[in-house]
């Protein structure tokens, strides 16, 4: 079968780590072509890659049949909306935009051309989380759970590949991990309601208290500037059935990524376009980070 031809678009931290290589070595995946803002980066990640640096971003997606993005949310919302216009199928990072409203314009046009879409929810795509997802799916036949905790505290702003991320910065733990955890608490506990409360106090310390469908509710605290090493990532749930506990992810990111690649050529092999982590859970995600944005002022 011929390749899927996938052109990315960035080539930040994360567009070298983890899209660039794992497009390159997908076997039903062509990396067709690299487009950024930064032409030094473009280029020299190209090279690494052993494909083309593309000078418009117009360009790369008339030649490609699908394009992958690793660029700040806001620019993500308007040239992934451009993609999946242009009948491009669309590898979209979290969040999916800079506010609810970029993020129903890009559900919007995805739906009405047809096509595929998958977000980079590493959590989601490693078998460690499915499993305890399985689990917790079986749990509440005996009783269910009644709540649920959230807990992600990393220094990426205090150093390292990510501490020059402007947005990430501004936006801060909320917008960049909180898609994360709001997501794993959703998919244990049931679609989130309701944001009942957020704070955010220093070191850009946010705790988020969330409500369920039923009467489920759960809390997460988020942090890119608390000096952890390593990062502490924990989910736990919690009710008649007992306690569950998320086990540490030991699979990588690029294991991740290939399982999305995976599950993104079965998409568009079958025709399906329904996905738990498609382009209408980036904009759910979305809407529970602009309620607790709202609520700090």
């Amino acid at each position: 079968m011929e390749p899927l031809r996938v052109g990315l678009v960035g080539a930040g931290p994360w567009a070298r780590a983890v899209h660039a290589p794992g497009l390159a070595a997908h076997p039903r995946v062509e990396l067709a072509g690299v487009w950024a803002r930064r032409s030094t980066a473009c280029a020299d990640l190209a090279a690494a890659s052993g494909t083309r640096p593309y000078g418009a971003v117009a360009a790369l997606i008339d030649d490609v049949d699908a394009v992958a993005f690793a660029v700040p949310p806001d620019v993500q919302a308007e040239l992934a909306t451009g993609a999946a216009r242009a009948g491009r199928h669309v590898i979209l990072d979290k969040p999916i935009a800079g506010s609810l409203a970029g993020a129903d314009e890009l559900v919007a046009a995805v739906g009405e051309a047809g096509v595929a879409s998958l977000v980079m929810l590493t959590l989601r795509f490693s078998p460690e989380t499915r499993e305890w997802l399985a689990e917790l799916a079986s749990g509440r036949t005996t009783g269910g759970w009644s709540g649920g905790t959230a807990t992600w505290l990393s220094g990426a702003l205090l150093g390292g590949d990510y501490a020059a991320s402007a947005w990430r910065h501004r936006s801060g733990a909320l917008v960049d991990v909180g898609p994360h955890a709001f997501d794993v608490l959703d998919a244990a506990l049931g679609p989130i309601v309701d944001v009942v409360a957020a704070t955010r106090r220093e070191p850009d310390l946010w705790t988020v208290v969330l409500a369920h469908e039923g009467e489920a509710a759960s809390t997460a605290t988020l942090s890119l500037r608390v000096p952890a090493t390593p990062s502490i990532v924990a989910v736990d749930v919690y009710g008649s059935a007992g306690h569950r506990q998320l086990q540490p992810r030991r699979t990588t990111p690029q294991e991740c990524y290939a399982t999305l690649l995976d599950e993104l050529v079965e998409l568009i092999d079958s025709g399906a376009r329904d996905h738990p982590c498609d382009v209408r859970r980036g904009r759910h995600l979305q809407w529970v980070i602009d309620e607790a944005g709202a609520l700090t002022g």
